[in-house]
């Protein structure tokens, strides 16, 4: 069974809405990189059974987002803030070399600065 990084971001936006043992299975797989023996031995139940937990959750996961779009939609604004921070620092360096206007780097600064509190 290949691991699907997408999996693991899922799991960040939708994990709190799978039971229990699936999100114990699926974090012990995708998270702590063990495998369906180890989590098997670990949880006191069948290969097969880990396999079919963690196959069910992905699905779910999947699901989960071709609902509500949380992942793509976070992605999306972390590519967004992302242009918006290389151009406020294209303007921030145009500025300089035209006289460095104090009004554009106050608004530059308050742009990244605002840019910087949505990524964390």
């Amino acid at each position: 069974m290949a691991k699907d990084l997408h999996i693991t971001f899922l799991l960040d936006f939708y994990g709190d809405m799978l039971t229990e043992k699936q999100r114990e299975v699926v974090e012990c797989y995708y998270n702590e990189d063990l495998s369906l023996a180890e989590i098997a031995e670990e949880k006191g139940i069948t290969r097969q059974g880990v396999r079919d937990a963690i196959k069910r959750a992905e699905q779910q996961l999947i699901e989960m987002e071709e609902r509500l779009g949380l992942a793509k939609r976070f992605r999306k604004v972390q590519e967004k803030l992302t242009t918006m921070c290389d151009c406020a620092l294209q303007i921030e360096a145009q500025n300089e070399k035209n006289g460095d206007d104090p009004v554009i780097r106050r608004n530059v600064e308050a742009i990244l600065a605002y840019a910087q509190e949505l990524v964390d």
